[in-house]
């Protein structure tokens, strides 16, 4: 017992220390830079009021965040190098180490964005009988010292009567108490969290890759860490809610699987791109059957939110007028936005006006044109790929195309990409895009809330660059993770076994 005891000591030093120490310089920094509403308590405290206050505060909780997120990618990187070698072969590390980066964020105040005070009142819009999706937070007494961001007080929610209802549950139970409230969503979130740590294992394993790496890249990177824990979104909720549809479509339970999905997109409705590809997996290979499988599963859809929205009081389409209530926001990271926003600021030089906003709006609904075809694309030709690959391209066609990216975006298409398996080509290509907006969250938090850095987004975005290629060279792990060795594998089947399985996982 005692030499099984010593020989797991390197594992944890090497793996689960890094990441927790990490979390914990998060979770100091988080009392200084965090968010807190104007009415906590907890502005009182001597330290506290110290970090938010004053300037030398400030810059140690900023220098905290700093050191604790370049911790928790370093810890992730360490780990990815041994589990794409081979080197982990039990889950249960993997598990571990999760579970303690995850732990000190627990009951700290939200970070690297305040949305979730947002969810909480707009709980209790609902609660004052209004109607969220004709309404913003502004009607109710008090939404400012919530902690609410201005640039959402008159919005409506873009948000699914599921969502809808937990919000009311939330706001119900926390009473006055928007810290609490926030807390109450981080729960939510880190049940996220769990849910996708298990469901992607199982699914790697059904295309017939390595469950510890699809688990190390799809649950584990730094994103999730900041952004699904520590920042609390309700995409953790959503995202999970995807990926354990297709586990239930893979166990042949399709109206589960319906169920869950329809869950899902009563979270955020662009979930809703994941149905089809359910019809896929229980659909055989032709079209009448293909056809006949996506009209069950959208009258089970369909049945599941009208009954959401009936239980929320709401419309079960009232949703779609709210639904581009996040696009209000011009972010340098949507390539469609940034051309319009380049092309705007070029013409204004040249003297025709401040008309950057009207080309925004061209060059988004250009990208919403693209989106649309390589969705349908998606869909209509599924031949070749994995139903679960299909998602995941149709979910990255969401972010890059969509009109606005935010960090946390990224991870509802990584799960899935992780569990269907990567060339080692692409598992650099996914590790840098997670490592420099890891940076970049450092640099700036999100494009809806102030800097940590006091940096705008597009420098933010060239600091990103240039400290991910400073560390390229610097550090052996991130050298070998972003440029590759010789011995890397990458995500994908190995033995002849594991390829018959990824075969079998082809739609043909």
């Amino acid at each position: 017992m005692a030499t099984k005891y010593f020989r797991s000591i390197p594992i944890v030093a090497i793996y689960v220390w890094p990441g927790f120490f990490g979390s914990i310089f998060l979770a100091i920094g988080s009392l200084g830079v965090g968010w807190f509403p104007i009415s906590a308590r907890a502005l009182d405290w001597v330290i506290v009021d110290y970090l938010q206050t004053e300037s030398l505060g400030q810059s140690i909780s900023r220098a905290f965040v700093v050191v604790g997120a370049a911790l928790i990618l370093q810890a992730w990187l360490i780990v990815g190098m041994d589990a794409l070698h081979n080197k982990i072969s039990d889950l249960k590390v993997l598990y571990v180490a999760l579970f303690a980066w995850c732990l000190p964020l627990v009951f700290t105040p939200p970070l690297f964005s305040r949305d979730v005070f947002s969810y909480y009142m707009q709980g209790k819009l609902q609660l004052a009988g209004h109607n969220p999706y004709e309404n913003g937070v502004a009607l109710v007494p008090g939404w400012f010292k919530s902690g609410v961001d201005p640039l959402w007080g008159e919005a409506p929610t873009p948000y699914g009567p599921a969502f809808l209802l937990i919000e009311k549950f939330v706001a119900q139970i926390s009473g006055t108490s928007s810290l609490t409230g926030a807390l109450w969503f981080r729960f939510f979130a880190i049940v996220g969290v769990a849910a996708l740590a298990v469901a992607i294992p199982f699914l790697a394993r059904q295309h017939g890759v390595s469950d510890v790496s699809a688990l190390w890249l799809g649950a584990m990177n730094p994103l999730v860490i900041m952004h699904f824990v520590a920042g609390a979104h309700n995409d953790a909720l959503m995202a999970a809610l995807v990926v354990v549809s297709l586990v239930f479509g893979l166990k042949h339970n399709w109206f589960m699987a319906a169920v869950l999905a329809t869950l899902a997109l009563g979270i955020k409705p662009v979930a809703i791109v994941i149905l089809p590809f359910l019809a896929y997996i229980s659909a055989q290979s032709n079209w009448a059957s293909r056809i006949n499988q996506g009209l069950k599963i959208g009258f089970v859809s369909a049945t599941t939110l009208f009954t959401m929205s009936l239980i929320a009081g709401v419309g079960p389409l009232g949703w779609l007028a709210a639904l581009g209530t996040p696009g209000t926001v011009k972010s340098w990271l949507s390539p469609f936005t940034a051309l319009g926003m380049m092309f705007g600021n070029f013409m204004e030089l040249l003297g025709f006006g401040n008309r950057i906003d009207f080309y925004v709006s061209i060059t988004r609904a250009i990208g919403s044109i693209v989106l649309a075809v390589v969705v349908m694309y998606l869909i209509l030709k599924p031949e070749g790929r994995s139903a679960t690959r299909g998602a995941a391209f149709s979910f990255s066609a969401l972010v890059i195309f969509g009109p606005v990216i935010q960090p946390w975006y990224l991870l509802w298409a990584i799960p899935l990409i992780a569990a269907s398996g990567l060339s080692h080509k692409y598992v650099r290509v996914v590790v840098i895009v997670i490592a420099a907006f890891t940076i970049h969250g450092i640099a700036n938090s999100s494009a809806t809330t102030d800097t940590f850095l006091d940096l705008s987004d597009g420098v933010a975005i060239i600091l990103a660059a240039a400290i991910l290629g400073f560390a390229a060279l610097a550090s052996p792990h991130e050298r070998q993770l972003i440029i590759g060795d010789k011995a890397e594998r990458g995500i994908k089947p190995e033995m002849p076994e594991q390829n018959l399985l990824y075969q079998q996982m082809v739609i043909r």
